[in-house]
């Protein structure tokens, strides 16, 4: 049983872990913007845990707040442009700020209208009265005084001056390094999931073809097989995605199509073997189709083996597409993938910043190293050598 073994067990948890993060993915993530691209240059490359005062200033132009749904698949676009603060005070219709553009540079000193930071719209003044737009649309006018004052000061300070904490630091575009680790683990899946259902496809129909009828279908197969095999995977991946273009779409394909041999080869054998017990023979007496018997009788009694490496494929095929994004032919930026951010951060391991390479890094093995194990506990399981064919 699969739960007997303890390091295949804890890989499976730590795989089931990692999906629901991803699937959660904006819904958990400290930068729920699309893409987690909300940059700030001046908290660029900050360590594991540094943590900056911000002043969250509402952009003029209208953001509609997103479903629950598509937040968290796309994200929620952000309705503010952040700056990062070391102080800020109050004085009647302005707030001014001292801000932060580097830990050894002194801040920049600057001021602004507090119902322009509120509501990101511009504020008139006529015979005492504040005419303002609410970020809901309404149009407000109030006499001007202390009280209109410290209401919206109360509002700034309490939902537009807020704490951020980079818990696994920020990126060379001050981009929270979290948030799209997280977002990582979703492409990274995706391209494994899928990849894997292609090359599960493609090749339980080659395999089975070539393993049940023999002959020149198995010979021409075989041959087909024996091509594909011989070429590396990487480059293979590479020649599919410059014929497919670049993308993410065009990953699952090429993944996906350089794959299917292993399982072909692996289906081939099992048919072959299993094509010879007795309940194939009565089957084919009492005048079931080929196709019956292949999808009814003999697929089943292989599906063990076929998960076997299903599972192992699935690690491969997240190498592949962490190789294919370093080399700059995967998904394309600012969209966040694991091999994308070792690209843009390889430089930093021999800096003060290597953690910007080696987080991506440990994600990509940590990944892989729970398939693997997941690989041989199931192999384990299924007893792939003595398994008993159920009739």
């Amino acid at each position: 049983m699969l739960r007997q073994n303890k390091l295949a067990a804890c890989g499976l948890v730590f795989i089931i872990f990692s999906i629901i993060l991803a699937t959660l993915g904006y819904l958990i993530m400290p930068d729920d913007t699309p893409l987690a691209n909300n940059m700030s240059v001046q908290l660029s490359v900050k360590h594991p845990g540094a943590s900056y005062t911000v002043l969250r200033i509402r952009k003029p132009d209208k953001v509609d707040t997103v479903s629950l749904i598509n937040k968290m698949l796309f994200g929620q676009p952000n309705a503010y442009r952040e700056v990062p603060i070391k102080s800020y005070r109050f004085k009647a219709d302005s707030i001014y700020i001292d801000e932060y553009i580097g830990d050894e540079d002194a801040p920049e000193k600057h001021a602004y209208n507090i119902f322009e930071v509120f509501t990101g719209k511009k504020t008139s003044y006529k015979n005492d009265s504040i005419s303002y737009i609410k970020p809901g649309g309404v149009q407000m006018a109030v006499t001007s005084g202390e009280a209109i004052y410290k209401r919206i000061r109360d509002e700034i300070v309490n939902k537009q001056i807020s704490r951020h904490t980079y818990y696994l630091g920020s990126d060379i575009y001050g981009r929270d390094v979290l948030s799209r680790i997280i977002l990582g683990a979703r492409v990274s899946l995706a391209v494994g999931f899928l990849a894997v259902m292609i090359s599960l496809f493609i090749g339980v129909l080659i395999g089975a073809a070539a393993g049940y009828f023999g002959g020149w279908v198995d010979a021409a197969l075989s041959w087909l097989m024996n091509i594909l095999w011989s070429l590396p995977a990487l480059l293979l991946v590479i020649a599919i995605s410059f014929a497919l273009g670049k993308g993410l779409w065009q990953i699952f394909v090429a993944v996906g199509l350089s794959m299917w041999v292993e399982v072909a080869r692996l289906v081939r054998g099992q048919v072959m073997a299993v094509k010879k017990m007795e309940y194939v023979e009565a089957a084919r007496a009492l005048g079931y189709t080929n196709r019956r018997i292949i999808f009814k009788h003999i697929l089943p009694n292989i599906s063990g083996p076929v998960l076997v490496i299903a599972a192992s494929n699935f690690a491969s095929a997240i190498l592949l597409e962490s190789g294919l994004s370093f080399l700059g032919f995967g998904a394309q930026p600012p969209m966040p993938t694991w091999g994308g951010m070792i690209k843009e951060h390889y430089g930093y391991i021999v800096m003060d910043a290597a953690y910007l390479a080696i987080i991506p890094g440990l994600a990509i093995m940590l990944t892989v190293f729970a398939f693997n194990v997941l690989t041989t506990g199931l192999r384990d399981a299924f007893d792939i050598k003595s398994q008993n064919i159920r009739v």
